[in-house]
C-alpha cells in the first residue's frame, strides 16, 4: 500500500512564534487600555464582569469574615459581661451608702450624735453571690460563695440596695449560711425613723411581712412609718432601712398594737448582697483597741519617774509661815 505525501499530516501545526504573541496581547493590552481611558467604551464590560466575579471573591473572603465576625462577638460579650458586673457591683455598693444618707437626713440631732459616738459602721463591705436558697418555706435560709477565708463571721450583716436583708448564722472556710429577717426564728432592733421609738422586729415566716409584737397600744407608729437599724445589740449597724409599717390594728383592752411591716429589701428576688462589717467587728479595728489597751499601762510606768516632782509640793507650805 503506498501513501501520498499529500495525505501526510505534519505532527506537530506550526503558529505563530512565542514572540508574536506575546507582541500581538501586548498591542492589544495598550489599545483597550486607550479606548477605556479616553472613550470609556469598556466600563459596561468591567461592572459587568464584576458583578460576576463579586461572588466569588465573597465566597474566597468567608472564612476570614465569619473569623474577624466570631472574634468581635464573643470579646464584646465577654467586655459586656465584665462591666456588667462591675457597674452591678458599684450600684450595689452606691445603693447601700445612699441607705444610710437617707436615713441620717430624717433624723434628729439625738440620734446622729448617737450614732456617731456608739455605733458605726466601717468602710469595709464585701459583695458576694448567693448560691442557693432553702426550699423549706418555714426555713427562710440562703447560702453565700463568701466564708471565712474572706473575713465573714458569725452574726455579720447582710444588705442589699435597699435595705439589710439578714445576718450570717454559720460561716465555713468558702461558703457561708445566713438567716433572712423574714424567717420565724429572727428578731432584730428597729427605731422608727420618725420619732426614734425603738422596738423589736420578728420574722414571720411571711417573706413580705414582718411583726412588730412589742408595741404599746398607744405607740406613736402608724403606716408608711420607715424602719431603720437601731444598732443596739451590735448585730446590725444602725441607720440601714430595714421595713416599711403597713398596717396598724389597736384594739380596745389590748395592751399591745398589732403593727405588721413590709420589708424594705428584695428578699426573694436577689442574686447579690453586700456583706457589712460594723466598726466593732472589724478586725483591724479590733487589733487598734487592743493596741490602744497596751498603751495607757506604759504611761503609769513611767509616773513613778515624775513622782518626786508631785513630792516637792509641800514646799508651798513652807512659804506659808512667812
Amino acid at each position: 500500500m503506498s501513501f501520498n505525501e499529500t495525505d501526510a499530516k505534519p505532527l506537530f501545526l506550526r503558529g505563530p512564534s512565542l514572540g508574536t504573541r506575546v507582541f500581538l496581547f501586548a498591542v492589544a493590552s495598550i489599545l483597550l487600555m486607550i479606548l477605556d481611558q479616553r472613550e470609556h467604551h469598556l466600563t459596561t464590560i468591567r461592572n459587568t464582569l464584576s458583578v460576576a466575579v463579586y461572588p466569588i471573591r465573597a465566597l474566597a473572603d468567608l472564612p476570614f469574615s465569619a473569623q474577624e465576625w466570631l472574634h468581635e462577638t464573643f470579646a464584646a460579650r465577654a467586655r459586656l459581661q465584665e462591666q456588667n458586673a462591675r457597674l452591678r457591683h458599684r450600684q450595689l455598693v452606691i445603693a447601700a451608702k445612699l441607705q444610710r444618707f437617707a436615713a441620717l437626713e430624717a433624723e434628729n440631732t439625738r440620734l446622729r450624735e448617737l450614732m456617731d459616738s456608739t455605733a458605726q459602721v466601717a468602710d469595709r463591705i464585701l459583695v458576694a453571690e448567693i448560691m442557693a436558697v432553702d426550699l423549706d418555706p418555714y426555713r427562710h435560709r440562703i447560702a453565700l460563695n463568701k466564708g471565712t477565708r474572706d473575713g465573714v463571721y458569725q452574726g455579720q450583716a447582710i444588705l442589699d440596695a435597699q435595705g439589710i436583708v439578714g445576718q450570717v448564722t454559720r460561716a465555713e472556710p468558702l461558703s457561708s449560711e445566713a438567716v433572712l429577717i423574714s424567717d420565724p426564728s429572727h428578731a432584730m432592733p428597729v427605731q422608727v425613723n420618725r420619732n426614734g421609738l425603738r422596738t423589736i422586729a420578728v420574722g414571720t415566716g411571711d417573706i413580705a411581712r414582718l411583726a412588730l409584737p412589742f408595741l404599746p397600744n398607744n405607740a406613736d407608729i402608724r403606716p408608711g412609718d420607715l424602719l431603720i437599724s437601731s444598732g443596739l445589740g451590735g448585730g446590725f449597724p444602725a441607720g440601714y432601712p430595714v421595713a416599711r409599717v403597713a398596717q396598724v390594728d389597736r384594739a380596745p383592752g389590748e395592751p399591745f398594737a398589732k403593727v405588721s411591716a413590709e420589708p424594705m429589701a428584695a428578699l426573694n428576688r436577689d442574686r447579690e448582697v453586700l456583706l457589712v462589717w460594723s466598726r466593732v467587728e472589724t478586725p483591724e479595728f479590733v487589733e487598734a483597741e487592743d493596741d490602744g489597751a497596751g498603751e495607757p499601762p506604759a504611761e503609769p510606768i513611767g509616773d513613778p519617774t515624775a513622782a518626786p516632782p508631785a513630792e516637792e509640793e509641800p514646799a508651798v507650805p513652807e512659804d506659808e509661815p512667812e
